[in-house]
């Protein structure tokens, strides 16, 4: 019943600080694919509403995927912005940020949830709004989304989107509107470009930081901001790592530090590479001076130290959490990775010193030429670590993904992945909490970081059959994709760099 959905946003409003009302002429829908939560956690997601609402033309609303879809489904909900309440389907744009390839199935329900027909060929420019697209998966390969897409404004969009603001109010036809956008180097426009996809913006505007805190996500009544953007390593499996992003950009200690708002009772500083940042140590530490909860998105294991581990404990840390990325010593040099035994030794012995619960290290199985003995190595290793403090691992399969060295490489296969987890549980049970991510889902991913336009359209089939693992078989086999068909497809064209004329 759409009562109970505008009740439901009402209480979240409610319990939020930040939102912008307005009114302007240009009306954006800001829509996350994702639920409330996840999308609220999101600080791209909020330094556009910010930039956007920052414009005299433009206010920009937000919306997001229903936390139970099913049931919106079953009570014909509409998909409703949280600072007006009005459907999304009467915005002149709707502007979704997609994080990652698997929030395809996201974007094509919220659509259709709005009354929005998904596939682009289908819309009618009169009645439909424009569809624009952005965010992290930008960085990688956004072909999936050509169908759906009228525009995507590709890597980091604070500049750009004012560009194509002033696109959008000024030109007047739906032709005119995608040809405007073509011409702009930073903006793929799918049915002007095919495949060839445009170049990758990037934004010296650094930071980006909350517009709105609320107790109502992942990271409840945290601000975010960051504290550098971009990363100076070259992992060979990262979408994010030097050659892609232009290397590191700092923020200055004094600007993060300055930004933190009055009220304020946690703070996450964001990036790729956060304990890369010269200042780290310092900032933690002045954080936690103010009585402030400190909270970051990346520890590289070769950067914990003692003056670091200690402070992060001031700042409220309970859990070390850091990288071991792969089971072996051959294998993370192999992904280039800094990560040495006697780092992960140190971080261990870091984590008791400091009376952390629980040392947390996150990997990757079934990567390039991994073997059984290199399972066994970090059934070995993990035992020996265990003797030394409290062991979670974090397991996600690798899939390979475009603009990184890893490119191209092959699926491991669900079986093979399934059944190295299977060892890794059964070799350290009573020793590590083993926390996998799905094998399934994980191929998912990869059909569609390898893929492109049709298997983007057989997403949105699957979508049609219920969203379900199932029918995502069914739809990859009726475009020739299996699981066992290992050799990664590639869509056409290829990603200009910056550099192309």
């Amino acid at each position: 019943m759409a009562h109970h959905a505008r009740d439901i946003i009402q209480q979240r409003r409610s319990r939020e600080r930040g939102a912008i009302l307005k009114s302007a002429p240009l009306q954006v829908a800001l829509t996350y694919p994702s639920p409330y939560n996840v999308g609220m956690s999101s600080l791209g997601f909020q330094t556009i509403y910010r930039e956007l609402n920052g414009r005299e033309d433009t206010v920009a609303e937000r919306a997001f995927l229903p936390d139970d879809i099913a049931q919106a489904q079953q009570d014909r909900d509409p998909v409703l912005t949280y600072e007006s309440l009005r459907p999304i389907g009467d915005f002149a744009v709707v502007a979704l940020s997609v994080a990652y390839e698997n929030e395809l199935a996201g974007v094509i329900q919220v659509l259709e949830l709005a009354g929005i027909p998904a596939l682009a060929s289908e819309r009618d420019p009169r009645r439909h709004p424009f569809i624009l697209m952005g965010g992290p998966l930008t960085f990688s390969n956004p072909t999936p989304l050509a169908l759906f897409a009228d525009a995507v404004i590709m890597g980091e969009a604070e500049d750009v989107i004012h560009t194509v603001m002033d696109t959008l109010g000024t030109t007047q036809t739906h032709a005119q509107r995608l040809d405007a956008l073509a011409a702009i180097v930073h903006v793929w426009v799918p049915t002007r470009h095919n495949e060839t996809l445009a170049a990758i913006a990037k934004c010296e505007r650094l930071p980006a930081f909350s517009q709105i805190l609320t107790p109502d996500t992942e990271l409840a009544d945290m601000f975010l901001i960051e504290s550098e953007r971009g990363c100076s390593r070259s992992c060979t499996y990262c979408v994010m790592r030097r050659s892609t992003n232009g290397g590191m950009r700092l923020t200055p200690a004094d600007d993060i530090l300055a930004l933190v708002p009055e009220g304020a009772k946690k703070v996450g500083l964001v990036g790729a590479a956060v304990s890369d940042h010269p200042k780290i140590v310092d900032i933690v530490n002045t954080l936690a001076d103010r009585g402030l909860g400190v909270g970051l998105s990346s520890l590289r294991p070769d950067r914990l130290t003692d003056p670091f581990v200690a402070a992060l404990k001031r700042g409220g840390y309970r859990t070390l959490t850091t990288a071991m990325d792969g089971p072996s010593a051959r294998l993370r040099m192999q992904l280039e990775r800094r990560a040495k035994v006697e780092h992960l030794e140190r971080c261990a012995d870091l984590a008791r010193a400091h009376a952390m619960k629980t040392l947390k290290l996150y990997l990757m199985i079934g990567l390039p030429s991994e073997t059984d003995e290199d399972i066994e190595e970090c059934i070995t290793f993990v035992t020996a670590l265990s003797k030394r403090t409290s062991l979670a691992l974090g397991i996600a399969p690798f899939v390979s993904k475009r603009n990184t060295p890893l490119d191209k490489h092959p699926w491991a296969g669900i079986k093979v992945v399934e059944g190295r987890l299977e060892r890794l549980r059964k070799g350290l049970r009573g020793r590590a909490d083993v926390r996998p991510t799905s094998a399934r889902w994980a191929w998912v991913e990869y059909v569609l970081a390898q893929g492109g336009a049709r298997e983007g359209l057989a997403v949105h089939h699957a979508v049609r059959l219920g969203n379900r693992f199932a029918d995502y078989v069914t739809a990859f086999e009726a475009i020739g994709i299996t699981e066992q068909s290992k050799r990664p497809r590639r869509a056409l064209g290829v990603l200009r760099d910056e550099s192309t004329p």
